[in-house]
């Protein structure tokens, strides 16, 4: 999910901004500990795709997965004082924290996957062998408010389900995005005209 907010802030920010201006102002991006976000993404993909080929990795997947949202919301901590930030950290937070008292696992409701995603994705998260970080969301789960329980469906453009950390978060990406790439458009807009 965090792609479609980075995607959809990029786009409106674009057209607010001005092409020139827009990627003027992602050029400037300096985020704290920035490259660290890469590399936890790499680490992600690397859990997703070596689970089950591995037991080792997919004993202590959960664990894996807890270290690199506590990575994440240490660089998002370190840049706090940028506009959106406090959005986003809160968003991470709250996947953190139902991931965190479910076993590092995301729990993903039965109903809104079977509405959106069909059979195939909710017989593996019934079986238990669904993508690595999600299990289906039970009596048992503890605060299923925060599990991925929101389905986005036509007319939006990915099929998916998501939680409230998720909408949070992509808010905070699109605050941080449109203030990046406006208040560069206005320096440059204030330059011309001295």
């Amino acid at each position: 999910m965090v792609y479609d907010g980075i995607v959809i802030g990029l786009v409106i920010g674009l057209i607010r901004a001005g092409w020139r201006s827009g990627i003027a102002a992602l050029s400037q991006i300096r985020i704290k500990g920035g490259m660290i976000f890469p590399i936890l993404l790499g680490i992600q993909l690397v859990l997703y795709f070596l689970h089950g080929k591995i037991s080792f990795i997919e004993q202590y997947n959960g664990y894996m997965f807890m270290a690199v949202y506590v990575a994440g919301l240490y660089v998002l901590w370190l840049n706090r004082k940028e506009k959106g930030f406090w959005w986003i950290f809160a968003g991470v937070a709250l996947n953190f924290l139902v991931m965190l008292v479910n076993g590092g696992k995301m729990p993903v409701s039965i109903e809104a996957t079977a509405s959106v995603l069909g059979p195939a994705y909710t017989q593996m998260l019934t079986d238990g062998t669904a993508v690595s970080k999600h299990i289906a969301l039970s009596d048992s789960t503890i605060l299923p408010f925060l599990g991925d329980i929101i389905p986005l469906t036509s007319p939006y453009p990915r099929s998916q389900v998501i939680s409230i950390g998720d909408v949070v978060m992509n808010v905070g990406i699109f605050i941080y995005l449109q203030n990046v790439m406006l208040i560069h458009k206005l320096r440059a807009s204030f330059v011309e005209t001295n």
